[in-house]
């Protein structure tokens, strides 16, 4: 399994999950009820290595996820409990990350690792009655590489 298909399998394990009929990559349909993970790559935060060239590489995974849900213009009712999905959903991901119940991605130091979902918002609203949420999900893990020169 795939690093972005491992994050969609546990991503699909949030309670809540089911009102979602499709999540997509890279794609989010304007009908409601949908999602999409759009990943924007790996970012090399900083690497060590130590005095036999073996290397530990501290990692960074960063996706948005976007949500289309209803929500008519004007309607509050509808609005609270979009935001308040995304604001468990964002719970949800931290509750999971402390509690070692997320996935990981390193090969050392698991139990430093952490995935974090952070800053929800309403991303676009339109007149047909669907909104766009947005979270901005952040995986940190470290990769250890050990040189094997023989000298």
């Amino acid at each position: 399994m795939t690093d972005l298909e491992q994050i969609r399998a546990w991503i699909a394990t949030y309670p809540d999950f089911d009102i979602l009929g499709q999540f997509q990559v890279d794609f989010t349909d304007t009908v409601p009820a949908n999602g999409g993970i759009f990943p924007s790559g790996l970012v090399e935060v900083d690497r060590e290595e130590d005095i036999l060239g073996n290397v530990e590489v501290h990692n960074q995974y960063n996706f948005g996820l976007y949500y289309v849900f209803p929500k008519a213009p004007g309607d509050n009712a509808s609005a609270t409990v979009n935001a308040d999905w995304v604001m468990d959903f964002q719970r949800w991901v931290q509750e999971q990350s402390v509690t070692k119940a997320a996935p990981t991605f390193g090969n050392i130091d698991e139990d430093t690792e952490a995935i974090r979902a952070q800053n929800g918002v309403l991303y676009d609203a339109n007149e047909e009655g669907t909104a766009t949420y947005m979270v901005q999900l952040s995986v940190n893990f470290t990769t250890y590489y050990e040189v094997n020169e023989i000298v």
